[in-house]
């Protein structure tokens, strides 16, 4: 399916699975086979990601025959990385201390009828704790860490092995020929996924517009509106315009030619889903190196989450608000700092950060019952960030190659 084709035929399919959800949300028949048809789309991107991300790094890295190469790519990959996680966090400061329009209504003195987050379990909140997880999850078995989806270890040991082959194997090794066979396997196996999108997206729209809550309270609605806004910014003008100036794409030609994983991100809510479709429009759209594409996507699919941690550090705040916690400068802004480290590695699904977003909470007080609250609007929220994250991952393989060709 052409890139044009599979662009309208995602729309098309977004748009009218929100109008027979709608409409036909009621009929539980319906309901019933579309949750089908959305757990074997989302069960198929679970099964081709694993492989794809640590199949695609590997291969990438040893592509980089060059020392010297691996050394300038992996430098201007996590310097741009920090810059425009930065940057977020930056916009996410400025929207709590001068915004806030949530501080217009008093606090809740008490949380009625709170679901009980089942999901979550209580650890270590402190910034010792942060790292013992971050740790604790790089490094595992590989074995492990594919059959569990664990999208950092699987980057950390694809990365390690990567590089140790990189320095160990002779030039005449067969072993890089045979897994850019694997790889090439894996591509091919990402294209059939892709072809389920269309599907995929329509049952997702048709069980989100079903079950749309209005109910929602003034202080969660502002909040929301916030975040969208400060996420707006940071994807609509800050990204575009620094793109512009180290790659010399305008603004407006960038987005047309990444509006096709764009899209994918806004309906599947998962930059893991969105890399197969990122990696071809990276290569045929933007012209990026394979070898920059195949190392930069999958690892900024990982560690690259700046709608997230601007997402994170905002609720964190609001949460705060809302129980009644002080935190003050100094508070808010380990808030935001706490945000970044949770981000790195957050789950590449749908509602994936949420999982992280404990950490946040914890390490400064805040009740764990405040996600329950959070998760009312954080789903349509999650949409818009998540194209954000893709959109940063595209523009730093563009900015990589850049300056890898450079090298």
């Amino acid at each position: 399916m052409s890139k044009h084709r599979l662009t309208l035929a995602v729309l098309g399919a977004a748009v009218i699975g929100w109008i027979a959800g709608s409409t036909l949300g009621d009929l539980q028949a319906l309901a019933d086979v579309l949750d089908l048809v959305k757990d074997l789309f989302l069960s198929v991107l679970r099964m081709i990601i694993a492989p794809l991300i640590f199949f695609s790094l590997i291969t990438g890295i040893l592509r980089l025959a060059q020392a010297q190469k691996m050394r300038t790519l992996g430098l201007v990959t996590v310097c741009y990385y920090l810059t425009t996680t930065g940057i977020a966090i930056a916009i996410g400061l400025g929207v709590v201390f001068f915004v806030h329009p949530w501080t217009s209504e008093p606090p809740l003195a008490v949380v009625p009828d709170l679901p009980q987050a089942t999901l979550i379990d209580p650890t270590d909140g402190s910034v010792a704790g942060i790292f013992r997880t971050l740790l604790g999850a790089m490094f595992v078995n590989p074995f492990r860490a594919l059959a569990e989806l664990n999208i950092l270890g699987i980057v950390t040991n694809a990365m390690l092995i990567g590089l140790a082959g990189l320095l160990a194997l002779p030039k005449d090794s067969a072993l890089p020929s045979m897994l850019e066979d694997i790889t090439r396997i894996t591509y091919r196996l990402a294209g059939w996924a892709i072809l389920l999108i269309p599907a995929g997206v329509f049952a997702i729209a048709f069980e989100m517009a079903a079950s749309a809550n209005t109910q929602m309270l003034g202080q969660l609605i502002s909040f929301a509106l916030v975040v969208f806004a400060a996420t707006a910014l940071h994807g609509l003008v800050i990204l575009p315009m620094l793109a512009w100036w180290l790659t010399g794409i305008p603004p407006w030609v960038l987005l047309h030619k990444i509006a096709q994983p764009l899209i994918v991100a806004l309906t599947t809510s998962s930059s893991a889903a969105t890399l197969p479709v990122s990696l071809r429009v990276a290569e045929r759209e933007l012209g990026i190196d394979p070898s920059v594409s195949s190392f930069v996507l999958p690892l900024g699919a990982t560690i690259n989450m700046d709608g997230t941690a601007l997402f994170e550090g905002v609720a964190a705040v609001f949460a705060a608000y809302l129980f009644g916690i002080e935190l003050g400068v100094a508070g808010t802004i380990t808030v935001f700092l706490v945000a970044m480290m949770a981000s790195i590695g957050a789950p590449g699904i749908p509602s994936g950060s949420m999982a992280a977003m404990q950490i946040v909470l914890l390490a400064v007080g805040i009740p764990l019952e405040a996600i329950a609250l959070l998760l009312l609007v954080e789903r349509p929220l999650d949409t818009f960030r998540t194209a954000v994250n893709v959109e940063g991952d595209l523009i730093g393989a563009l900015v990589a190659n850049r300056f890898a060709r450079a090298a």
